[in-house]
């Protein structure tokens, strides 16, 4: 049997199926929104803005000098790579044992970023505890300005905007609002994927054009299918017939009489 659709059949597969679709969305929405909102515990993050500028030693009060402005910004890229190394985390994990994490742990959770063309980073680090997110980064701040002499025999780095403790910022994880509009999405995608397989799978002719567009033949005649109910409701009704007649050839019999 040919199971080729065109595009009309589509959309008649989903009117058939609507209602399974439209449980799927709202059973997703709701175990997404349920889930978001009760189940995943909020994350928070907080960051730290260091500025890369020229060494001490080099510094010339009021003049700008291109090519060192350029240097420092190719070198974000070293210092992005720097600030995640052991020599780095070590000397965190070891001055702040309260803490409780590895030099590994701390460096798959810090994020450094910068925008194109300046000479600010940006450290973050994300915790269920948006405290604890900020010890962490002006912990990992600190060490990396005052280890980076060492390293790379400069100092042109320093603190621009440390994390503040006591602001109140709102999670930046989970997001309800952009799961719900996923699971939305994807429940949909579901949905109408579910649809298309249980016609797939169905092979029944129910109608005139399935038998015309499946078994390239012409219907001749239809035989009604009877439910019991309305087989019932036939023999009621034959018997109600009868018994009338009945009684109805009773009278004339006693008229005649």
């Amino acid at each position: 049997m040919s199971k080729e659709l065109e595009l009309k059949d589509y959309f008649r597969i989903v009117r058939k199926r609507l209602l399974l679709i439209v449980t799927i969305v709202i059973a997703a929405c709701i175990v997404s929104g349920l889930y978001s909102y009760l189940v995943l515990d909020p994350v928070y993050q907080a960051s730290t803005k260091l500025i890369v500028n020229k060494s001490n030693e080099n510094a010339v009060v009021g003049q700008l000098d291109i090519n060192t402005v350029n240097l420092n910004i190719r070198l974000i890229d070293t210092y992005k790579e720097i600030i995640k190394t052991p020599a780095v985390m070590d000397k965190v994990v070891a001055e702040h044992p309260e803490f409780g994490l590895t030099s590994e742990q701390l460096t798959s959770r810090v994020k450094v970023s910068s925008v194109n063309n300046t000479q600010v980073m940006t450290v973050s680090i994300q915790d269920l505890s948006y405290e604890k997110a900020t010890e962490l980064v002006n912990a990992i701040s600190k060490v990396f300005i005052q280890e980076l002499p060492t390293l790379m025999q400069v100092d042109n780095v320093s603190l621009l905007a440390a994390a503040n403790p006591a602001k109140q910022p709102s999670p930046v994880a989970p997001k309800p609002v952009l799961n719900i509009a996923i699971a939305f999405i994807v429940s949909i995608m579901i949905g109408i994927g579910i649809s298309l397989l249980l016609e797939y799978l169905d092979d029944t002719l129910r109608t005139e054009r399935d038998v015309e567009q499946y078994l390239g033949v012409p219907t001749i005649a239809m035989i009604p299918r009877l439910k019991d109910e309305d087989i019932k409701s036939n023999k009621n009704r034959k018997s109600e017939s009868l018994t009338q007649k009945g009684e109805h050839r009773v009278e004339l019999h006693t008229q005649v009489k």
